[in-house]
């Protein structure tokens, strides 16, 4: 499922005049093809596997992590279900073990209401992802922009995104969360979508396939 197309095009007219090097990003880079996960738990799930790891290794693990729920589906209560040791020999760590365990516990008892979290402000809803554990600002950012499909939101904090805005705009070093938040400014109420070609930018370079709905998770 993807965002409405009428709300990408003002988007994109909005990007395009109000920002001159986010003009000539999207000429580069082309079309936005971010598609959106609809599966909340399983995107959570795929976040936490993918903490510290490379994107090859996280992939494996969620394919090990598929094959020993079957013929079951990736659920709350099939996490549960399993032990300790069956999840471990999926590649898992101990820590993220407890970490979709206790997502998987907050799902189950309540805690977290993924099917009603798309009701709630971008803030409500990072508060809310933000107790369960694993689970930082970032990865809530991510959800709500790959998931829920919000049109502002901005991870000043994601290193690639500060490594693209330094040589987009040509800094002298990493910008800091003010200097970010200043640069942005002007891509509100779509920072979302600038934050998508920011991280097209090294495939761009790259002259990498364009073929990017799901990047960078």
């Amino acid at each position: 499922m993807s965002i409405p197309n009428e709300k990408i095009e003002a988007a994109i007219r909005h990007l395009k005049s109000a920002d001159p090097i986010m003009n000539s990003l999207i000429d580069r880079a082309g079309p936005f093809t971010l598609k959106l996960n609809r599966d909340r738990f399983g995107m959570l799930v795929r976040s936490i596997l993918s903490q510290q790891i490379s994107t090859k290794a996280a992939r494996s693990i969620r394919m090990r992590l598929d094959e020993l729920l079957k013929p079951g589906r990736l659920s709350a209560e099939a996490i549960i279900n399993v032990t300790e040791d069956q999840l471990r020999s999926a590649g898992l760590s101990r820590q993220k073990v407890s970490y979709l365990r206790d997502l998987s516990t907050c799902v189950l008892e309540g805690r977290l209401r993924l099917e009603r979290i798309g009701r709630l402000s971008d803030e409500d809803a990072i508060e809310q992802l933000i107790q369960v554990k694993g689970i930082g600002r970032w990865t809530a950012q991510m959800f709500l922009i790959f998931s829920l499909g919000r049109l502002d939101v901005f991870p000043h904090d994601d290193l690639i995104i500060r490594s693209s805005i330094k040589e987009l705009y040509e800094l002298d070093e990493l910008p800091n969360k003010q200097r970010s938040h200043e640069i942005a400014a002007a891509w509100k109420p779509y920072s979302s979508v600038a934050t998508w070609y920011c991280w097209r930018l090294l495939d761009v370079k790259a002259a990498a396939p364009k073929d990017a709905s799901q990047y960078p998770v």
